[in-house]
């Protein structure tokens, strides 16, 4: 008889946080961010709202709100090139739908972080602590992501917001 393989060390991450915190309230919050997350959809809705808005800076909302999207395409072009598939261990339970098997890095912390940097920028408020932790926590409550996706999500999406909020703020 075989024994059951020994997860690495990512695997064990992510069944630790699910046995941790997954739990009814923090899944349905969690599934409510992949919702609004998905394919930057909320994101680029928000920085159309500050477009609406903020009529002096509209233009730069409108910037920020498609540099958000940009992320988002930026991710999903790494993600074709690594084509790491997303966990799949009997230890890992996956609690929402994706539209891809492929999960380095996740495009929801890679847009989540763009727009948080971004938006920071437009709102004179950092939004980053408010928004970054609780999207990539969500992506591993789901099962969705290995730790090492929803870090460089994060990386590439800070990168991103850095680079379009400098040039806002010229």
């Amino acid at each position: 008889m075989l024994k059951p393989s020994k997860p690495s060390p990512e695997i064990a991450v992510l069944a630790a946080v699910q046995r941790t915190i997954a739990r009814p309230t923090t899944v349905r919050a969690a599934r409510g961010l992949s919702h609004f997350g998905e394919h930057s959809a909320g994101w680029f809705a928000l920085g159309l709202l500050g477009a609406a808005v903020d009529r002096p800076r509209r233009k730069d909302w409108l910037t920020g709100a498609v540099s958000v999207v940009g992320a988002h395409a930026a991710s999903i072009a790494v993600k074709r090139v690594v084509r790491r598939r997303r966990p799949e261990h009997p230890s890992v339970e996956v609690l929402v739908g994706t539209p891809s098997r492929l999960s380095f890095p996740s495009s929801h912390a890679t847009s989540t972080t763009a727009a948080a940097v971004v938006y920071s920028g437009l709102t004179g408020r950092n939004l980053v602590p408010a928004l970054v932790p609780p999207m990539l926590a969500s992506r591993l409550v789901l099962g969705v992501h290995y730790p090492t996706d929803v870090l460089a999500g994060a990386v590439l999406g800070a990168g991103i917001g850095a680079a379009v909020r400098k040039r806002l703020k010229k």
